[in-house]
């Protein structure tokens, strides 16, 4: 193998996942070998809903460094799941199916050269429970890494929330300078090692307009000094209002926007690119993407989604 795999773990079998793995082999050519972790019998009995052929080649996960792989088939790891529909409404029962996925792709990670990783969406009603937050934070506890951040990338303009799947009420009492100042160390490191550059961030106050009518104000005594004092070491600016940093000829000035909750700043991220963004996971020992979507149960098998949040985390895995 010339260039090291990629692996995709399907993730929540009721998910749009596949559709859109099959519309990426149609529409792409890739050069890394795609690795799908996932049910064979999903995967046909999906294939054949979605009118898509491809020929299927089952892998051992044991002896993939023996393995000559390319993507003229599906490379499939199989993992059991006995469903009877091809698309089925989203519950538990998917659960140990995901969780071996996982596991799988974990064991691989660890134990080879392989250390690229792209996971479809899942439920975190279901699967995740009230665990986790997210994903991010279900793969950072499996690799033991305290320090993680979300990206949210694409090319033009990323966004990271210093906070992730984390309630509105509980967010300022999770502001603090550690925090913070862990999410801009790991952005700077990324951009510099896997884009050759250090980014111009910008920082948002938590409050509208970077005011508060209580008498501390996060803004004021742990956001502002701690940008000050961070100026010597980075590329940041701050704090600004999160009403106005989105307008064109202010967000074209940064590289990414450090919001200080997820809908802060991904919100306003999926309104200007939609699909056209891809989810890291910064800190873990490999790279992990996920598209910047979740299953789409309201999607399933009509096969008109878009694929371009995949199409855009296999082409930046294709690179690196």
């Amino acid at each position: 193998m010339n260039r090291s795999p990629i692996l995709l773990v399907n993730g929540e079998p009721n998910s749009i996942f596949l559709e859109i793995f099959f519309k990426t082999l149609k529409s792409q050519k890739i050069k890394s070998p795609l690795i799908l972790i996932s049910s064979k019998k999903i995967l046909e009995m999906q294939m054949n809903k979605l009118k898509f052929k491809k020929k299927i080649k089952l892998l051992n996960q044991k002896n993939l460094h023996l393995q000559k792989l390319n993507n003229k088939t599906i490379n499939l790891i199989n993992v059991d799941f006995d469903q009877k529909k091809a698309f089925d409404k989203i519950s538990s029962k998917s659960n140990k199916f995901i969780k071996k996925s996982f596991e799988i792709a974990f064991e691989i990670i660890k134990k080879s050269k392989i250390k690229k990783l792209i996971n479809g969406p899942i439920s975190k009603k279901y699967f995740l429970g009230k665990k986790y937050l997210g994903i991010t934070e279900y793969i950072s506890h499996k690799f033991h890494c305290k320090q993680t951040c979300m990206l949210i990338y694409n090319k033009e303009l990323s966004v990271s929330p210093v906070t992730t799947h984390l309630p509105i009420k509980k967010v300022a009492n999770k502001i603090n300078k550690n925090q913070i100042t862990e999410k801009i160390n790991l952005i700077n490191k990324f951009y510099k090692k896997n884009l050759g550059f250090y980014p111009k961030i910008a920082v948002l106050g938590l409050n509208p307009h970077c005011e508060s009518i209580h008498k501390f104000n996060e803004d004021e005594k742990i956001i502002k000094p701690l940008i000050y004092n961070l100026k010597k070491k980075y590329k940041i600016s701050g704090p600004f209002s999160a009403d106005t940093i989105f307008i064109k000829n202010i967000r074209n000035k940064f590289n990414v926007i450090l919001g200080m909750y997820h809908d802060q700043v991904l919100t306003p991220i999926k309104t200007i690119y939609e699909y056209d963004a891809i989810n890291i996971t910064l800190g873990l020992p490999f790279i992990r993407i996920s598209p910047d979507h979740g299953p789409n149960e309201n999607m399933l098998g009509k096969n008109i989604s878009n694929p371009i949040s995949l199409v855009q985390a296999i082409k930046f895995l294709d690179k690196n």
